[in-house]
């Protein structure tokens, strides 16, 4: 830059150093001030320090603004008559280290939840017109979702109330708990050689066959029976036969709360420990009347099954009930494992098989094989090994026939979860379970409307005069995994079962979206 282009703030003063104008003075005058602060009050520049930073810079900026560019020289003198000016005590490379008062507590932080809840789904699918059905009379029943537990719907869940024939599922897991998967049922014939008398003794297997043309298929036979005893007796003469149906007792052989055309149209037997054929008149027939004394027509099948055998003086023989007064064993035959027997029952809905695994659990179990046992039975088997509340149920027989019967929807509901499962060896139970509008009592249902829930229902029917029932397991349309208990109690008719199947499909297309609505 030239003379003649300097303005008079650039021009040197007389004495040779630069200009220092009163803007500059006011700054040399702060920073001496912000020196003696710092090494005089530490604590108290902690808390000045931004507001006189801030005004210092703020004063630099405006002398700066006023500055008209000068040069570099005396830029350099000011500020050597700055540091010359300031307290020596104080360099200008000095570190001053403030240490914060230690009663000053932290500003408090807002504590984080321990827990965060999980996001709850909405679920809107309502089947409330369905279980409103007047078809169904008094409703009752449970919906549970099979992968957390959670009751999805409700209605009178808790209430214990009759079964129907839903109550051979619990029969099943009851005889699965005591008798075990592979427990076969054995009926014998003992007799000492010689004296020509034998027994039959019944062990509570109703399949044994006078024929051979059973409905139970694989069912041991009278012949095969006969054959050993002939081969055991070595032509020696029989002239005596007892009958003995004392492994558990015949007084309560037919329970009062039955009705007797179940027997004389042909869905039930009465229930002693030795029959042949579940006492049908027509062994192939899965309904066929039954007699009033199983016990009498087992012995005739016996004698005649001797005589075949060629047993020298069976065809004259006399036929008496009582005890078995030998122990020696002449013959003996077994019936398919409790596991067949279950597949057996549950997809016709065999009332003989469930009164012959309810009692036969009972003896196993130590109790006396009688109707009165049961409820006991059941509550310790069904609570020790299912792990269920088992202190509100009643239990009258092991078929659902009687009316007496109470357990709770929501109590079978839990229970066919752990079917569902195939838990504790119940695989069993759900492989024999009646699919909708594919095997079993369901074979025919789920037609119309109710069509598309076809192959996704495993379920259990129940019928008295008094109820229609269905339990079981649903394969939700959204892959949901339910089981349900469902009731219609009171003065209903046939159309109940329609209404059921309506009531299920739609919880089938509900799925993990039903509301208890």
């Amino acid at each position: 830059m030239s003379e003649q282009d300097a303005t008079p703030d650039d021009r040197p003063s007389d004495d040779g150093a630069p200009e220092v104008t009163a803007e500059g003075d006011r700054t040399r005058d702060v920073r001496a001030s912000v020196a003696r602060l710092l090494r005089e009050h530490p604590r108290t520049a902690l808390v000045t320090a931004g507001v006189l930073a801030f005004a210092l810079l703020g004063g630099g900026a405006v002398a700066a603004g006023a500055a008209t560019a000068p040069d570099a020289s005396s830029g350099s003198s000011a500020l050597a008559d700055a540091d010359a000016d300031a307290d020596p005590a104080v360099g200008p490379t000095d570190v001053v280290t403030v240490t914060p008062d230690p009663t000053v507590a932290p500003d408090p932080q807002r504590a984080a939840p321990a827990v965060v809840p999980p996001a709850t789904k909405l679920r809107t699918c309502s089947v409330a017109a369905a279980a409103s059905d007047p078809r169904l009379a008094q409703f009752e029943g449970s919906v549970v979702d099979a992968a957390t537990g959670e009751v999805l719907f409700d209605r009178n869940g808790s209430t214990p109330a009759r079964t129907g024939s839903v109550l051979k599922t619990l029969t099943s897991a009851v005889a699965l708990s005591v008798l075990g998967g592979d427990h076969r049922l054995t009926t014998t014939v003992t007799g000492d050689p010689g004296s020509g008398s034998v027994a039959l003794v019944g062990g509570g297997d109703a399949t044994l066959s006078a024929t051979g043309r059973s409905v139970y298929s694989g069912a041991p036979t009278l012949a095969d029976l006969a054959g050993q005893v002939a081969a055991s007796l070595g032509g020696q003469p029989v002239s005596q036969i007892t009958l003995d149906a004392t492994w558990w007792s015949q007084a309560d052989r037919w329970d009062p709360s039955w009705k007797r055309t179940e027997q004389t149209i042909g869905y039930h037997s009465e229930v002693t420990a030795l029959m042949v054929d579940g006492d049908r008149a027509d062994p192939s027939a899965n309904t066929s009347p039954r007699s009033t004394d199983p016990v009498g027509r087992a012995g005739e099948a016996f004698r005649s099954a001797l005589v075949a055998a060629g047993v020298p003086g069976a065809a004259s023989a006399s036929i008496s009930q009582g005890t078995a007064s030998s122990t020696t064993v002449l013959g003996s035959v077994q019936s398919q494992p409790v596991s067949t027997l279950i597949g057996q029952m549950l997809p016709n809905s065999d009332n003989t098989l469930a009164e012959m695994l309810a009692r036969a659990s009972s003896r196993v179990s130590g109790a006396d094989g009688s109707a009165a046992s049961l409820t006991a039975l059941y509550r310790s088997a069904l609570g020790g090994t299912y792990g269920l509340d088992t202190s509100a149920i009643t239990i009258v027989d092991g078929s659902g026939l009687s009316e007496d019967n109470a357990v709770a929807s929501t109590f079978v509901a839990r229970l066919m979860i752990q079917v569902r499962d195939r838990a504790h060896g119940l695989g069993t139970v759900y492989d024999a379970l009646p699919i909708s509008g594919r095997t079993g009592t369901l074979a025919s249902r789920f037609t119309g409307s109710n069509a598309d829930a076809r192959g996704a229902v495993h379920a259990k029917t129940g019928w008295i005069d008094t109820a229609y029932t269905l339990a079981g397991s649903i394969d939700s349309a959204d892959g949901t995994p339910l089981t349900f208990a469902f009731y219609a109690i009171g003065p209903v008719q046939d159309n109940a079962r329609s209404a059921l199947d309506t009531l299920t499909a739609s919880v089938w297309r509900c799925g993990g979206s039903l509301a208890n609505t």
